[in-house]
């Protein structure tokens, strides 16, 4: 059994800590009749998914983009964020006239599970004891989120999406959903992503979640029941994965080597330069919405995703005979997921005879690029969905 709700925030404060209390989210819950089949080898019963709809969907439900968000990103893709009061986070590139058109498409976004806004996680309650699960919580693969995404729009009543569209761990499950649900993509959108987890990728992962676990704070992942939070080792791991989401060129234009509010240096530990304050502020301003938990099991799952691995290490093999469009986005800066990767991607996409194109877009912004404000790649995605949207036969949010 399914129900949706709008998700409310007048349950537990602990459990609703970090999660959405917005009247526009809709929560969708599965019943113990639909368990999520995981990885692990765990059936997940109940769950839920939360997420955010904008647009209309058309009278043959054919104009559906689901959009993937990245690692510590959610559904808070077009509104405002009712935790930060901030924009939604990829406002670039999704709402009216934009080339995520919502008023020419009907856009779903969701809370991936594991994560800690709204849908089922290590920060929601455990029905066989009433408790926060915690680390008992299993563990889950990009592949599960991804079954959690059809199952909800199963309940929307979709059956084909017109694109599916994400960066980094958002382009990761677009990825996913090609090789999983072939039939259910018309076109996708993969940016600033992989089709695998790199050991230098894994070992940034593993240096955040090993902040997070030596703060004394964390408890072994109970830090919940005293009301703790492990937030200066969430703060180091945000501060650790920031400065990969970034390069050193645009490193050096913000910041260089200028001291923040003063003329002289303090001679101590003190944040003396400006990109120091500024990493303290990334910092300090994540750890107010996001679970600390919720970061170990996102991250890992992250380190797990091989799309080879499951097809005999042939990563052509993934998209033998696809029938999907392609368009797959690089940035010449971005050494987290760099564009080597995503020639390998359009490597084995035109080994299986995909249709496939490809953009390495220059720009210092590093892999947080594709959540910039940069007109090529916003022209770039505009372009690839009107072509798509031709060869669908979209010529309207009514056709």
């Amino acid at each position: 059994m399914v129900n949706v709700k709008p998700l409310k925030g007048d349950t537990t404060s602990t459990e609703r800590a970090h999660e959405a209390d917005h009247p526009s989210s809709l929560v969708a819950q599965f019943g113990a009749d639909m368990p999520l089949h995981l990885d692990c080898g765990i059936d997940l019963a109940p769950f839920q998914i939360a997420y955010q709809a904008y647009g209309t969907l058309n009278a043959d439900r054919s104009n559906a983009i689901l959009i993937c968000h990245a690692l510590t990103g959610d559904q808070h893709v077009a509104n405002v964020h009712p935790v930060t009061g901030k924009p939604g986070w990829w406002q670039t590139l999704v709402g009216p006239a934009k080339p995520i058109d919502t008023d020419r498409y009907y856009v779903v976004c969701s809370n991936v599970v594991g994560g800690c806004m709204g849908s089922t996680g290590p920060s929601s309650t455990n029905p066989a004891t009433g408790k926060l699960w915690g680390l008992d919580f299993p563990v889950i693969t990009i592949p599960d989120m991804v079954r959690a995404q059809a199952m909800l729009l199963d309940h929307l009543g979709i059956d084909k999406l017109f694109a599916v569209v994400g960066g980094s761990m958002g382009g990761m499950q677009v990825l996913q959903w090609t090789t999983a649900y072939p039939e259910r993509v018309f076109s996708a959108l993969a940016v600033a992503c992989s089709t695998r987890h790199s050991a230098q990728n894994i070992a940034f992962h593993e240096l955040g979640r090993q902040a997070v676990m030596a703060d004394p704070d964390w408890r072994g992942g109970r830090y919940f029941e005293d009301g703790t939070h492990p937030h200066r080792g969430l703060g180091v791991a945000r501060m650790a994965a920031h400065i990969t989401y970034l390069s050193d060129a645009a490193l050096h234009r913000k910041f260089g080597r200028r001291l923040q509010d003063r003329e002289l240096p303090t001679f101590s530990f003190d944040a003396d330069f400006e990109v120091e304050s500024y990493l303290r502020h990334q910092g300090s301003s994540f750890v107010e919405r996001f679970d600390a938990n919720s970061y170990l099991y996102l991250t890992r799952a992250m380190d797990y995703f091989d799309i080879a691995a499951d097809h005999d290490g042939v990563l052509a093999e993934a998209w033998r005979g696809t029938r999907t469009r392609f368009c797959v986005v690089s940035f010449t800066s971005d050494w987290l997921f760099p564009t080597s990767e995503s020639r390998a991607i359009v490597h084995a996409l035109n080994a299986g005879s995909a249709r496939v194109s490809f953009a390495e877009i220059e720009t210092d912004r590093g892999h947080d690029a594709f959540l910039l404000d940069v007109p090529e790649f916003i022209e770039i995605s505009r372009a690839f969905l009107e072509s798509a949207a031709s060869a669908h036969g979209l010529n309207s949010a009514s056709s």
